[in-house]
């Protein structure tokens, strides 16, 4: 598989669907002064005003093949799906409306340590792509009903498309915070094995990310996953707030 990379700073994404005060938190939140700051050794991905280093989605199955000029081609439509995206007060929002995008990283990562805050509303869907593979999950699991009612109180931060019953597709304990509170995930990959700690307790304890995208044509099982991919903040239908996303590669 090809890997094409945009440059980290190509994407000023800015003035896309503008919101009011209200819209921008349930409690008028707003970025602290050490908000969006990235601690020695880190890159901060958000810069607190803009989306620099940031696109739309193209998912790592599109990208297969794809030239250099087809990439830059897809990048730029999936682009034009990101004005529900916006920046205010120092927090990254997004608002739901029909026909709105994933946010994905401009630029590729392999092993790297990585820390994201969040929130979302009352039964509040979202999640965390790892190497453009989906995902850590981020959700109000206590409100779950339905098919997935067997899920209900488990937590976010299970690798959420892994097969059922197999080591991190669920996570070790709820850790959540009541939902309209900021969580903080710290993610470690190295490898196909990744580490995840929500507000300091540990959730999830090496655990392979699987390939979503790529299985083998006899056996039906997911390929490696791969070597670098973006990161991917996941929309799902409902209001979401994301500030202090760091990222430090590894060797």
């Amino acid at each position: 598989m090809r890997h094409w990379f945009a440059a980290t700073t190509c994407f000023a994404l800015v003035g896309f669907g503008l919101f009011t005060p209200t819209d921008a938190g349930e409690k008028g939140d707003k970025a602290g002064p050490k908000d969006n700051i990235p601690p020695s050794g880190f890159t901060a991905l958000f810069n607190g005003k803009d989306l620099t280093n940031w696109q739309g989605m193209v998912t790592m199955k599109a990208r297969k093949g794809m030239s250099k000029e087809e990439y830059a081609e897809a990048v730029k439509k999936a682009n034009e799906k990101l004005k529900y995206w916006s920046v205010q007060d120092g927090i990254l929002i997004y608002k739901h409306e029909k026909g709105g995008e994933n946010l994905q990283t401009a630029k590729d990562y392999g092993n790297f340590e990585l820390y994201c805050d969040w929130k979302i509303p009352p039964m509040g869907d979202s999640g965390i792509y790892l190497r453009g593979q989906p995902q850590v999950q981020i959700w109000d699991s206590d409100s779950n009903t339905g098919n997935l009612a067997n899920d209900k109180g488990v937590g976010s931060g299970g690798l959420w498309n892994n097969p059922r019953n197999t080591n991190g597709q669920k996570p070790l304990v709820n850790a959540d915070r009541p939902v309209g509170e900021w969580n903080t995930f710290y993610i470690v990959m190295k490898g196909d094995k990744v580490n995840i700690t929500l507000n300091g307790k540990k959730i999830i304890e090496d655990a392979p990310l699987l390939n979503y995208f790529e299985k083998d044509k006899e056996t039906k099982k997911p390929l490696p996953v791969p070597e670098r991919g973006p990161i991917e903040l996941q929309q799902h239908g409902n209001i979401l707030w994301f500030k202090n996303i760091y990222v430090k590669e590894l060797d």
